[in-house]
């Protein structure tokens, strides 16, 4: 049979098989699937990746591998002791997954069912939140965000009984804004005997002082997502947590993998969250604050450029007349960043992770010179 043949048939086969609610789905667009072959260039010029939120530290860790023939604990013990002493939870209230996005899709699949449930987002927001539910053939309903990225409750209030569960990002990704603890209290009452309300805390160490982890008592319909991908620079390991009462955790251990945790990326969170651990964190994030307001103080004095939203995070949004010129002279000149103009309300606009010294100058430098070959800024 020749390859094309071959090629033909197989298409056939998976097109007969594949689950119906697949076949028009669109895999989200990470950040490392958008630009997969520059990083595979032969370039010699380095690539500057400012697109995915991450840290701009790296860290050393050390790995004991006498267990490393042995199967993990699905729950390891020093994880769960450590993270749960950080966010002020008790061990029973926490869940620790493949990063916050298989939280995302245990909540889906242990609280939804396929074909029949669905779940409430708030756009502009993060994308995982629809693809892990049309993957399970869950339904999406939008709320919208107001102009000021803040929650339109009456909006939500107005899908009572019809979802399952609400996701909210605060801070959000991408408009770097907090939602109001109002707000979010408004939306755990209204919610209270018929969903539950996620509140995704991913960025949560940039802006400590909002977090809802001090109120799992008091809302037994709430889910908090976390993550050490952010303000930990342990994305590379997907290592994520979700805090909730007891009987929502007991739930998601129904449904996740048996050995969800690999052995050494257990040993490196377990450092990570030591005194020292959350003692280097703490001193990244005041680095990372620092170059941020930099950047962004350079940033606003440009013409040609509008900040959007807030800065509750590790990033920044903008908006940009010559959106597209930009994103291609960035990409030509191997600097990435996000271009979010495909989310509603956020035409033209494009999303820096706040980077080192090095690269934070280095882009700004790119940006001038931009603006330097176009002649008048718009």
């Amino acid at each position: 049979m020749s390859q094309s043949n071959n090629k033909a048939m197989v298409e056939g086969l998976v097109d007969r098989l594949v689950c119906e609610n697949l076949k028009a789905l669109v895999p989200y667009e990470s950040a490392r699937r958008l630009f997969a072959a520059s990083d595979n260039s032969q370039d010699a010029q380095v690539p500057v990746w400012l697109n995915a939120n991450e840290s701009p530290f790296a860290n050393g860790y050390e790995l004991d591998c006498d267990r490393l023939n042995r199967y993990p604990d699905c729950q390891p013990s020093s994880v769960i002791k450590s993270y749960a002493a950080y966010a002020g939870v008790n061990n029973k209230q926490l869940l620790v997954s493949r990063g916050a996005d298989e939280g995302i899709e245990l909540l889906i699949r242990a609280f939804c069912t396929p074909g029949q449930d669905r779940i409430l987002i708030c756009p502009p927001t993060y994308g995982m939140y629809a693809i892990s539910a049309e993957t399970c053939n869950v339904g999406v309903e939008i709320a919208p965000l107001n102009s000021d990225f803040s929650l339109d409750i009456e909006a939500i209030k107005g899908f009572k009984d019809a979802v399952n569960i609400v996701f909210i990002c605060s801070p959000n990704n991408p408009t770097g804004t907090r939602v109001a603890a109002e707000q979010i209290e408004q939306v755990l009452e209204h919610f209270s005997d018929s969903a539950l309300v996620v509140v995704d805390e991913a960025y949560i160490e940039f802006d400590l002082q909002s977090t809802f982890a001090p109120r799992l008592t008091d809302y037994p319909n709430l889910v908090i997502l976390r993550t050490l991908s952010k303000a930990f620079a342990l994305a590379g390991i997907r290592c994520g947590f979700t805090l909730a009462n007891e009987a929502i955790i007991h739930t998601l251990l129904k449904v996740i993998a048996p050995y969800p945790m690999p052995e050494p990326v257990a040993q490196i969170a377990a450092q990570a969250l030591s005194a020292n651990g959350l003692r280097l964190m703490n001193e990244q994030i005041k680095a990372i604050a620092d170059e941020k307001s930099k950047l962004k103080q350079s940033l606003q004095i440009l013409p040609g450029i509008e900040l959007i939203g807030d800065d509750k995070a590790n990033f920044i949004l903008f908006r940009c007349g010559q959106k597209q010129a930009l994103m291609d002279f960035l990409v030509s000149n191997k600097m990435f960043i996000r271009d979010q103009s495909k989310q509603r309300n956020l035409a033209n606009c494009l999303r820096i992770t706040v980077g080192s010294v090095q690269q934070n100058a280095q882009l700004l430098a790119l940006i001038n010179q931009f603006y330097q070959t176009l002649g008048t800024p718009a």
